[in-house]
């Protein structure tokens, strides 16, 4: 398996292919091996042979593919716990992507737990403030397209009531400002939600507090907003997962 491993990192360093015998001599192997295992690779459909040049097959790309996305995720989950730990409330990163809004990753405690996802979060983005935050940053076409499949509808008696009242505050809210939500969503919960953009990708990180901290809410999402902006590069390159 080692050598296996070492033939396709050897692989991987030449974009346009290398011969059996360079492979072999960078892999430290014998062109004998080298070949067997090469054939074998080949098989699998880890390499591909051009030529009489060995290139990355879709196999080692897949799995390249996945290797990058499990970092990514990582990275997402160690930015989260950090700031968890610094503002002393849940963390919540969530992405608009092919028109649904997607979780990617939540940090909290035992003692400070998330909000309980009672009603589901793609549906109810009007509730909180993750989906008031994407939506606010999609154009009027995309977020109306999402209105129409998932309406406005009540959670809470805090909730806004229907989609023009909804799409008149999405409109008002200040460009890449905290989103504030109170008990929309979640009696009893106050959220808040700093947008992101990296490219053409909304993205967002959020906190929740208890309705018994209120006055904690908008001085701990300012500070996750300064907290961002110092680590807006790594962000990004994590918000394509």
């Amino acid at each position: 398996m080692q050598r296996a491993m070492r033939l396709l990192e050897a692989a991987a360093s030449h974009q346009s292919g290398a011969p059996a015998k360079q492979l072999a001599r960078e892999a430290g192997l014998a062109l004998p091996t080298a070949y067997h295992l090469l054939r074998t690779l080949t098989h699998e459909g880890y390499l591909r042979r051009d030529k009489g040049l060995f290139v990355l097959g879709e196999a080692a790309e897949r799995l390249s593919s996945s290797g990058a996305q499990q970092k990514r995720h990582a990275r997402i989950n160690e930015t989260l716990a950090h700031l968890r730990d610094t503002l002393g409330v849940p963390m919540y990163f969530a992405v608009y992507r092919e028109g649904e809004i997607d979780v990617v990753a939540v940090a909290d405690t035992p003692g400070n737990p998330a909000v309980e996802e009672w009603a589901d979060f793609r549906e109810t983005g009007h509730a909180h403030a993750i989906g008031q935050c994407l939506l606010g940053q999609l154009d009027d076409e995309a977020r109306q397209n999402h209105l129409d499949r998932y309406p406005v509808q009540s959670i809470t008696r805090y909730t806004v009531r229907d989609d023009r009242t909804f799409i008149r505050r999405l409109d008002s809210m200040e460009r890449m400002r905290p989103v504030l939500e109170r008990q929309e969503y979640a009696l009893g919960t106050l959220c808040a939600a700093v947008p992101i953009m990296a490219g053409d990708t909304a993205a967002t990180m959020a906190i929740s507090v208890s309705s018994s901290q209120a006055d904690r809410l908008l001085p701990a999402a300012e500070k996750l907003q300064r907290e961002i902006g110092k680590l807006l590069g790594t962000l990004a390159f994590s918000i394509s997962i």
